[in-house]
């Protein structure tokens, strides 16, 4: 017995050790400095919540018990044990009705809510149940979600689940009047990637937190022509600082495939397989004149935002140097996880918030569209090896490597835009 108790202890002795209490706050600065929204999303364990401006974020111990379906869809329920609340957090594919349910150990349905979702990433305030082991379970149109939940609550009140929020800012509603301090289970040296909006303004910054702190966003214009407010993420600091935009750039009109763009006065780009909505998630494909705006001047504005370049393949060479070389530097930029990706994406970790999506192609030949899912690729506005031909940045699915090379100026590629 002596022994059972020096083992248990050990156990509790190296998870404190590895999972620490940390209180972070923010703040803004920069072209706006009070915050609207914060949406934090844990790149090691997948975990994300959405908190108000004003709130504060509690990083606890991440101990209990990690719900993930066996299908890989996101489903998080912490803290578990729960005492009074646990907050569960999951992600729907499709809009549609949702049933979730929780059972006790005799089958008895404890309570049952339904409820109209949109796609994303939706999350639920679960409290009230009393002690005991139960069965939670989601059921959608096309999936099913269950999770084991065990609670610790000494003072039982009336079981119940709330809606609290999903990650989609679009509407720019705060969900909580308001502040509060928010808890989100956290292990020492997990990536924790913060995107903080501010009206017209939002910025990524992705950080892995040692102790107490204050995370600063820093709000930049990054408006283009048609009046899409993009994402910003800095990478690196002082004379290394560079800049970006965090989202792909979708300003102009769509064209299909059988269109040659012009220079007509109005910015065309193509969406993969014509589709529009395709555009809507991973951005337009763009010409390398027309992207440039028919200038072709090496690290002009082209058709980025005001204050913005298209940039140069050298300062595409001194991102990868920054994060240690193209070797790495493909992994540290990717968006983590499948949902834009093919299987594996291996090496991605998205620790600069630069959040690369593969939109894949238009080539030259055919002209045929390729590589959706697989590769994401950026043109920098350099000339290439030989006449005709532009340097471009690209990362793969495959592996954590980046990698620069050049294609026909006919192509379309996916655009980035570098802050002057």
């Amino acid at each position: 017995m002596k022994l059972i108790h020096t083992i248990i202890f050990m156990i509790f002795a190296l998870i404190s050790l590895q999972a620490q209490d940390y209180l972070i706050s923010f703040e803004g600065v920069g072209a706006a400095t009070t915050i609207s929204s914060v949406k934090v999303e844990n790149l090691t364990s997948g975990a994300s919540l959405t908190l108000n401006g004003g709130d504060k974020l509690h990083l606890i111990p991440a101990l209990g018990i990690d719900a993930k379906p066996a299908d890989n869809m996101t489903l998080q329920l912490y803290p578990n044990p729960m005492k009074e609340q646990s907050v569960l957090t999951f992600c729907t594919q499709q809009s549609g009705n949702v049933l979730i349910s929780v059972f006790d150990l005799s089958g008895k349905a404890v309570f049952r809510l339904s409820k109209l979702l949109s796609r994303g990433t939706h999350n639920f305030r679960v409290s009230g149940i009393n002690r005991g082991m139960y069965l939670l379970t989601i059921t959608g149109e096309d999936f099913n979600y269950s999770a084991k939940l065990l609670s610790q609550n000494t003072v039982p009140d009336m079981a119940g689940i709330e809606y609290m929020s999903s990650d989609d800012h679009s509407t720019g509603k705060q969900f909580k009047s308001t502040s509060a301090t928010i808890d989100m289970p956290y292990t020492d040296g997990n990536i924790l990637n913060f995107k903080g909006v501010s009206g017209d303004y939002s910025a990524i910054v992705s950080n892995v937190p040692t102790g107490n702190k204050t995370i600063t966003f820093p709000f930049i214009a990054c408006t283009d022509s048609d009046g899409n407010n993009y994402a910003t993420v800095q990478i690196g600091s002082g004379k290394f600082a560079q800049f970006w935009m965090a989202e792909n750039l979708r300003v102009g009109n769509a064209i299909d495939s059988t269109t040659i763009s012009a220079d007509n006065g109005i910015i065309e780009y193509y969406c993969y397989k014509d589709n529009l909505n395709i555009c809507g998630e991973y951005g337009g494909l763009y010409r390398w004149d027309e992207m440039m705006n028919y200038n072709g001047t090496e690290g002009s504005r082209g058709i980025c935002p005001n204050g913005w370049h298209i940039p140069t393949n050298q300062e595409f060479y001194d991102l990868e140097i920054f994060l240690g070389g193209s070797s790495v530097a493909g992994g540290k930029l990717k968006e983590t996880g499948t949902y834009h990706w093919n299987a594996n994406n291996s090496g991605a970790t998205n620790e600069t918030g630069f959040t690369a999506l593969p939109g894949g192609f238009l080539q030259s030949w055919g002209p045929t569209y390729d590589l959706l899912g697989i590769r994401a690729t950026f043109w920098s506005s350099s000339p290439g090896t030989v006449g005709g031909y532009y340097f471009y940045l690209a990362v793969s699915y495959l592996g954590a490597a980046s990698y620069r090379s050049d294609d026909q100026l006919e192509s379309a590629y996916s655009v980035r835009c570098l802050h002057d």
